[in-house]
């Protein structure tokens, strides 16, 4: 809260203390008849401003308000209680004992018509110098506990979020091995065999043999990117460096090898890709790759239209397709997930909203328009 500022204990504790100064003229007035105002006065202004300078309050001002009290008696007692209140919280017993007895001692030496030791006041000092000290050890020992307990916090907050990381460095250990055991070792025995055909294929017709040939370099290609995504997983680290890895490969090589595949996609590219963001060239290669496959999945034999527009700082991916032939596979829900995240990372605005019949024109700020056109069961249409 605004009042618990160091200002505002600062400026309370100036306040306080001249409060008790002017306490101390009245008093001194009253006493003497006028006559010891002016240098009681005096003895509270030096022992007040040792009280408040921060540098002065644990080294100079105890005894400086010890020996004022020892002079002037009861009158700048509540003055010594202020500063064994700042001893008591610094937790520092012997010089406030020192400071006491000092004090208390040395009175009987001072001013008489201000002593504590007449008419049984140093009752009621001694009672005013110990609710001080008293003050003091409470809020110093609640200082020091309320430290202890953030500290506490901090503690439990850091072994939270170690064992966070540590859980989700096992989930993704995890993740890989499964993937090691399960993906790696279909795809090499698809590549396996088809290198196998390939070498064996001088009977079989020439398609056959380029397609076994684009099949065999397509899960070399599948193997070497589940490295790469596996290596993430397992150094999360070094997961940007790897993401960035796929911006060399230029959008054309991925329609030339849809195209290879059988896939009728007809490509425009304006502007130049080595002046777009490296970010940009990234996300355009794996959003058309994505598309790409959502077309082959759930639009079979649909021509697809791919324009890419690299004007930096926007650029501009819309992919747009022919009815086709509804796919029987998967629903293609991961992908859809996937490319939504890529575009959440790497965008500051979302796609523009959808309009009847596809999603509009991008806007001039970094964004992407797909555009899929239904097949003929309207549940596998799908739009981005």
């Amino acid at each position: 809260m605004w009042w618990k500022g160091p200002v505002w204990a600062a400026v309370g504790r100036t306040g306080f203390v001249a409060f008790l100064v002017a306490g101390a003229a009245v008093n001194a007035a009253l006493v003497s008849g006028g006559r010891y105002v002016v240098p009681v006065t005096a003895a509270a202004l030096v022992c007040a401003v040792v009280l408040v300078v921060p540098r002065l309050r644990w080294s100079v001002a105890p005894w400086v308000v010890a020996a004022g009290t020892a002079w002037w008696g009861w009158l700048l007692a509540p003055l010594l209680a202020v500063s064994l209140f700042d001893l008591a919280v610094a937790r520092r017993m012997r010089v406030a004992l020192g400071c006491v007895v000092v004090a208390l001692g040395a009175n009987l030496l001072g001013v008489q018509a201000t002593s504590l030791w007449a008419d049984r006041r140093w009752v009621s000092a001694l009672f005013v110098l110990l609710f001080g000290f008293v003050v003091g050890l409470w809020q110093g020992n609640r200082r020091r506990l309320v430290k202890a307990l953030a500290s506490e916090v901090d503690h439990l907050r850091t072994e939270s979020q170690l064992r966070e990381e540590s859980a989700r460095a096992a989930e993704r250990s995890r993740i890989a091995a499964e993937m090691h055991d399960v993906l790696a070792h279909r795809l090499s025995l698809i590549a396996l065999h088809t290198g196998v055909l390939a070498t064996r294929g001088d009977g079989l017709p020439a398609p056959v043999v380029e397609r076994l040939a684009l099949l065999r370099a397509t899960s070399a290609e599948a193997l070497a990117d589940l490295r790469d995504v596996l290596g993430a997983l397992r150094e999360p680290d070094a997961a940007q460096g790897a993401a960035l890895a796929p911006a060399i490969r230029d959008v054309r090589e991925l329609v030339a090898e849809a195209r290879a595949a059988g896939q009728h996609v007809e490509l425009t590219v304006d502007g130049v890709p080595e002046q777009a963001p490296t970010t940009h060239r990234l996300a355009a290669y794996r959003i058309v790759q994505e598309a790409l496959t959502n077309v082959r999945k759930h639009a079979g034999g649909a021509a697809v239209t791919v324009r890419v527009d690299y004007r930096p700082p926007a650029t501009l991916i819309e992919v747009t397709n022919t009815p086709g032939v509804p796919g029987t596979s998967g629903t293609g829900s991961s992908v859809c997930a996937s490319a939504s995240a890529r575009w959440a990372a790497t965008w500051t605005q979302d796609p523009p909203a959808p309009a009847p019949g596809g999603w509009p024109p991008a806007s001039p700020t970094p964004s992407v328009s797909h555009r899929t056109a239904p097949a003929h069961d309207p549940r596998h249409d799908r739009r981005r």
